[in-house]
């Protein structure tokens, strides 16, 4: 799933000698710092004053830049929102990688352990990201973000397929469906917790729970 932003290109070298060449990435460095500026100042507004109530003004004071530079970076408030929304799951998106590598590397073929340890990495990084997490589950976002969340929702569990396969090859639908369903509500309950201990203690119990559900079908009698 895309955002579709374009972000337009601050300039390209021009031939002409070392200060021409070095010119364009000079500038270009100075528009990734702003861009990066609009986004670490959007993510505070966000959270603070959720998406509704957040002013462009208040985003580029915050982030020390013009309201021409937001709009040569994004197309407005909702752009940003929905880069935030797409680094995240990025960055959620490596940190579950890397945790189902690690157990595979240590000899972990069973794919349920391996989905306890994407899914308790994805859980982790809701905790330690729990502001930008909150935002995006509070349901304060621009029009349409619910069809997004539900795209990226089936996207994850498409990806949880390739885990679990039938005996004729194919995937078991059912426990994707039900996996996914129990992943997606922990997410919500753990990052509208206030208390971030209990919140890691109920994590700690959802994998736990998790961890012993199994297919009646492909159960040996």
């Amino acid at each position: 799933m895309s955002s579709d932003i374009d972000v337009s290109s601050d300039g390209a070298a021009q031939d002409g000698g070392a200060g021409a060449a070095e010119a364009p990435a000079r500038t270009s460095d100075r528009g990734a710092a702003t861009r990066s500026a609009l986004l670490s100042a959007a993510r505070d507004v966000f959270c603070e004053a959720g998406f509704a109530q957040a002013a462009v003004t208040d985003i580029v004071a915050k982030a020390g830049a013009s309201v021409g530079s937001l709009y040569h970076h994004f197309n407005g408030k909702a752009d940003l929102y929905l880069t935030l929304f797409e680094e995240f799951q990025g960055r959620q998106q490596e940190r579950t990688r890397k945790a189902i590598n690690a157990v595979r590397d240590a000899g972990e073929n069973d794919p349920m352990r391996q989905f306890v340890a994407g899914a308790g990495a994805y859980l982790d990084g809701c905790l330690r990201e729990r502001d930008v997490a909150r935002l995006f589950i509070s349901g304060d976002g621009p029009p349409g973000f619910d069809r997004v969340m539900r795209q990226r929702l089936n996207k994850w569990a498409r990806r949880n397929a390739a885990l679990f396969h039938t005996a004729d090859g194919g995937v078991d639908e059912a426990l994707v469906v039900v996996l996914t369903g129990a992943m997606a509500g922990a997410v919500s309950e753990i990052s509208l917790m206030d208390d971030e201990d209990a919140a890691r203690t109920l994590a700690d119990e959802i994998m736990g729970i998790v961890g012993t559900i199994s297919d009646p079908r492909t159960e040996q009698p």
